[in-house]
């Protein structure tokens, strides 16, 4: 069994793309349930009676730079309780302001439009509420413009009193300066004179500004105003109704997206070919459609008949030559493992007799044996064992639940049917691990009811001896070297490799492990004759070629310090020259 070596990533968005694909029915019919509901609400809540005006807003400081803020000014003074409370008195309405300013909303369209939209319990009374409201928001924005023209003027007429009240006091004094005679003060006068023409002419100005402001702003009064009558809304019932869908069917697809890319991630299923064949150990040898739903299965039926059929032709020419049984073990997917069991079945029974053990929960062979009138016999669990000469297809399930040691008895090695996305990953482990503990070793997996855009590689390269490709060919017997000697350790040394092979590789079909070539043993050299007994020639008695003595190496006179001893002229002694000690007197 191939364990992976890699780290997985943490979300893979191909998985993530098939499985929410696979579960398109959950977020196709998340959004036809949406689409009905939008288009039942249209239809049980219709839209209330509207009715709609525009009222056209002249501001006394507007200007051309305005962002729209007097606009938006108005429409939250069209959302007062003042203004839905003069509008209810003008239509004699006893609904309290607070729920009539729920049914109607202000829209600033331009800086200086604005749209009133009313919702009523009629058409008539929806118009009325709207006029109300449009009259009312129009005498309270030109009353408000009236009143800061009243506050400014009043504000100007205050200030000439007090340039009055100001002038009459120079004045007095001007008269008291005047009263002196010769005694009076030239520059004093001068510059009350001076100050009298000024007061003067302020309240001149004051007086202008007074009858400006007292006029008030006449272009807002007279420009604020209804420009587009109420009217009522006509019903698009259509249009509502596919609006409302519409909106429905959008929600209702974000929902199912989102709860297929949830469970996609939180359960861990295996969808692709390459992680079903790696948690099972096993490579995937074919797959098969599942059983078509709805009308789509009147026209692809023989197809799926046809497809089974190939593969069933598949299984039977790996298991014919085999001397040990093959069982069928499904995982999510029992009549299809029942049908592939009656076909492979009907191929063996072409050379002999074949049987099927039934050995499914619901025994879907036996009925489907007997829906489509099957010639194959099928047997129970508690029937007796196959003839020599007979055939026989077991068919289990590895769902949970299963009673592990049983499964021996329908083959010795086993073909795995599993459905796609059925099983989450930590049982499809305790599968693998639990037919390895049985000693069964998985020949392939048929993929049931596969994604059809899945491209990924399903083929394990080890355990050629249990997969397909290396059932195809009988393998050529090994040649073995004739060993004379050394048979018990050769027979010791073989039983060690069997012994690691076993544990390196999970259990799988015994194989005769190969004795290692052994050399011949090496011929000993041949004897020395007796002496005496070999002639020598003459030539060997000849005088041998004098070669020239062996001087030891020559070595260099050792430096002496001492001034008695001959200098060091560049040259070293050839021979070492005998070294005397010295007397000592």
């Amino acid at each position: 069994m191939t364990t992976p070596t890699e780290t997985a990533p943490l979300i893979d968005l191909q998985r993530l793309f098939v499985a929410i694909r696979r579960r398109r029915r959950l977020w196709l019919a998340t959004a036809l349930l949406g689409l009905i509901a939008g288009a039942l609400v249209a239809i049980l809540l219709p839209a209330p009676p509207t009715a709609v005006t525009k009222v056209i807003v002249v501001h006394q400081d507007d200007s051309p730079t305005d962002s729209g803020t007097l606009m938006r000014t108005d429409v939250a003074v069209l959302s007062t309780t003042q203004i839905a409370e003069g509008a209810l008195k003008k239509i004699n309405s006893t609904e309290s302001p607070e729920e009539f300013m729920k049914n109607y909303a202000g829209l600033g369209l331009t800086n200086n439009v604005m749209q009133i939209t009313v919702k009523a319990k009629s058409n008539e009374e929806a118009v009325a509420q709207a006029k109300a409201l449009a009259d009312t928001f129009i005498a309270d924005h030109v009353q408000r413009s009236q009143a800061a023209a009243a506050a400014q003027s009043k504000a100007i007429l205050d200030q000439r009193k007090n340039a009055q009240d100001e002038l009459a006091k120079v004045d007095q004094q001007i008269s008291d300066e005047t009263g002196k005679g010769r005694n009076a003060n030239a520059s004093t006068l001068e510059g009350l004179y001076g100050r009298r023409a000024a007061l003067a002419s302020q309240i001149s100005d004051f007086d202008s500004r007074a009858q400006q402001a007292g006029i008030g702003s006449p272009q807002v009064a007279a420009g604020t105003q209804i420009v587009d009558a109420p009217r009522a809304l006509p019903k698009a019932f259509l249009k509502t109704t596919a609006t409302n869908g519409g909106i429905g069917l959008a929600l209702g697809l974000a929902l199912g997206l989102a709860i297929a890319a949830v469970g996609a991630v939180s359960r861990d299923r295996p969808v692709l070919r390459r992680e079903i064949s790696t948690h099972l150990g096993a490579s995937v040898l074919a797959q098969l459609p599942s059983k078509r739903r709805g009308p789509a299965r009147l026209w692809q039926r023989s197809r799926a008949v046809s497809e089974r059929q190939r593969v069933a032709t598949t299984l039977v020419r790996a298991i014919k030559k085999d001397e040990h049984g093959v069982s069928l073990l499904e995982l999510g997917a029992p009549k299809i493992a029942a049908a592939l069991a009656l076909d492979i079945a009907g191929e063996l029974a072409a050379d002999g007799k074949a049987s099927v053990l039934d050995d499914l929960p619901g025994e879907d062979v036996r009925k489907l044996a007997t829906e489509t009138h099957s010639e194959i016999t099928v047997v129970g669990a508690g029937d007796p064992d196959a003839g020599p000469d007979e055939r026989r297809v077991g068919v289990g399930t590895v769902s949970p639940g299963t009673a592990w040691t049983d499964l021996e008895h329908l083959g010795k090695e086993t073909v795995l049917v599993v459905k796609a996305g059925h099983a989450n990953t930590l049982w499809l482990h305790t599968v693998a691990r639990q037919l390895a503990d049985q000693q069964i070793p998985i020949v392939g997996v048929v993929l049931v009811d596969p994604d059809p855009r899945d491209k990924s590689d399903g083929t394990l390269w080890d355990g050629l001896h249990t997969a397909l490709r290396g059932r195809a060919k009988a393998a050529p017997a090994p040649h073995r070297v004739p060993v004379v000697e050394h048979d018990d350790r050769i027979d010791e040394l073989a039983a060690r490799i069997a012994e690691r092979v076993a544990v390196a590789e999970p259990p799988t079909r015994r194989i005769a492990p190969v004795r290692p070539v052994v050399p011949p043993p090496a011929k000993p050299p041949a004897p020395l004759p007796e002496p005496g007994k070999v002639s020598v020639g003459d030539h060997l008695d000849a005088p041998t070629k004098k070669f020239a003595p062996v001087k030891p190496p020559k070595r260099p006179t050792p430096f002496k310090r001492d001034h008695g001893e001959p200098a060091h002229k560049g040259e070293l002694n050839a021979e070492l020259e005998p070294e005397t000690s010295a007397e000592v007197s």
